[in-house]
Parts: structure tokens; C-alpha cells; sequence
């Protein structure tokens, strides 16, 4: 256990966060918990809340700086107001279901090069302080594994994803996020393109699927070169030829005309 120092001076108060190991999917529950002490003097707890982000700096150093910057993609509560003596130490419960359109680090246990976790905020005796930020891994859905073998089948390799702290255009949203896959063709093919970028608008049915070339280094959607949208449901994964789908997606995808530049 590796508590974190908050408040410093008059006001000390020790914090670690632990999320239950293993990886969560998107729409799946978070949990943990929040273990606080306070080593010198009696506190009151006037709030303990966390915040899930996206492309945050994972710091470890315990000072108690960790407001830092990413993209919010969840607000977990952990507890109201309660009294800590001094000396004490209490365990607070977490439990927080993730939005389906949270952002996904892993793909079958390998990091994606997107950083997620959640940075523990208190407000103690007035004071409001947040610790550094305790890594989270999220893992991709059975849907976008299915649709993501089905590219590697046509040749092509996930080079990483990326979040965007912008939003699709006309789709229905939760989050201020959006998540593209990176899909390289080591080997030239005619009629495909090199790079393309793949994105999930997740919900509860299914997902939302975009398609386009990778280009243009802007975060907001409509700077980048045009998007085809396609759609699947959860439940087709085992039964839906994706493999077919894709290879229509991509002829589809061929003659769409842009004049972004390729992205570094």
C-alpha cells in the first residue's frame, strides 16, 4: 500500500487509491476502493470523487500535484462527508460504471500508447487537493476485436490509437472524446490505401464505425479528411462475416477524395 501525502502543513491527510486488478471494458464496473488516514489531528471529510482521464501524465512522486491536464471521461463518487480520527484509517468503497464510449488502452493485453487512470480528489477542512494519478486499464470490446481481425485478415496492422479531446459531428454523445485506431499496410496493395483510421461510436447495442484516411493533424473531427460510416450490434460478433464487410469498407473508402495531408 503506497499512501499519498495531501494538504502538506497544517492540514496532513494520507490517500491511496486501489482499482481491482485486471482489465474493465466500456460499460463495464470499475472498482476499488479509497483508503484515507489522517496521521495527525482529527479531519472532517467533506467529499472524496474521482476523475477518469484520458491522456493524463501517470505521476507517482505522492506530493499531491496531480490536477494535471487529459480529457475527462468519467466522474466517479466515492463519499460524502464523514469524520476521520486522528490516526484513523477508513476504506471507502468505489464502484463506477464506465460510459461506452470510454476510451480503450489495451487490445488482448497489449497498451494501445493511450494512457488512462483516475486521480483521487478530497476536500478535507475546506482544502480541496487531488493525488497524483493511479493507472486504469481498458480494455477493447468483443466488437471491436472482431472488425479489428478483420483488417489484420486484408493485410493491414494496428500501429496504436490515439483520444481526441473534440467530438464527432452529428452523433448522440456522453463524452467530449473520441478514439481513432491507427491501420498501417506494411506491404502496398492496389486499390487500398495506406493508412486508414478507425473509429468505435460505442453504445449499448453496438457501435458506430468510421473509416477514413489517416491524415491531418487537427483534434477536431471536421478538419480531418471525410468519414464513412458503417454500424454492427454486439450480439453479431460470431455471426457476422466482418471479414466481407471490411473488404467492401475499404474499396468504399479508395475513392473518397481528400486533399488533407498525411499525417506524421
Amino acid at each position: 500500500m503506497v499512501f499519498k501525502r495531501l494538504f502538506g502543513g497544517g492540514i496532513p491527510l494520507e490517500v491511496d487509491t486501489i482499482i481491482e486488478p485486471g482489465p474493465v471494458r466500456p460499460g463495464g464496473m470499475l472498482r476499488g476502493e479509497v483508503v484515507v488516514r489522517a496521521p495527525e489531528r482529527d479531519l472532517e471529510i467533506e467529499s472524496i470523487s474521482l476523475r477518469l482521464l484520458a491522456n493524463a501524465p501517470l505521476f507517482h512522486k505522492g506530493d499531491g500535484d496531480g490536477a494535471g491536464s487529459g480529457e475527462t471521461v468519467g466522474h466517479p463518487h466515492a463519499s460524502g462527508w464523514f469524520k476521520l480520527r486522528k490516526g484513523q484509517e477508513k476504506r471507502v468503497p468505489l464502484k463506477f460504471r464506465l460510459r461506452w464510449e470510454t476510451p480503450v488502452n489495451e487490445l488482448r493485453g497489449e497498451g494501445l500508447g493511450v494512457l488512462i487512470g483516475v486521480s483521487t480528489e478530497v476536500d478535507a477542512a475546506g482544502v480541496k487537493a487531488q493525488t497524483d494519478m493511479d493507472p486504469v486499464r481498458v480494455e477493447a470490446l468483443p466488437l471491436h476485436e472482431a472488425v479489428l481481425d478483420a483488417f489484420v485478415a486484408e493485410g493491414y496492422a494496428l500501429d496504436g490509437a490515439r483520444v481526441y479531446g473534440s467530438s464527432i459531428d452529428e452523433v448522440e454523445r456522453h463524452l467530449y472524446t473520441w478514439q481513432g485506431f491507427r491501420l498501417v499496410r506494411p506491404e502496398p496493395a492496389e486499390g487500398r490505401l495506406a493508412q486508414l483510421e478507425l473509429t468505435f461510436h460505442t453504445n449499448a447495442v453496438g457501435s458506430e464505425i468510421f473509416l477514413r484516411k489517416l491524415a491531418g493533424k487537427s483534434k477536431y473531427w471536421a478538419d480531418k479528411p471525410p468519414a464513412l460510416r458503417y454500424v454492427a450490434a454486439h450480439h453479431e460478433v460470431g455471426t457476422r462475416d466482418f471479414a466481407a464487410d471490411v473488404r467492401t469498407w475499404l474499396d468504399e473508402v479508395a475513392v473518397l477524395k481528400s486533399t488533407e495531408r498525411d499525417e506524421d
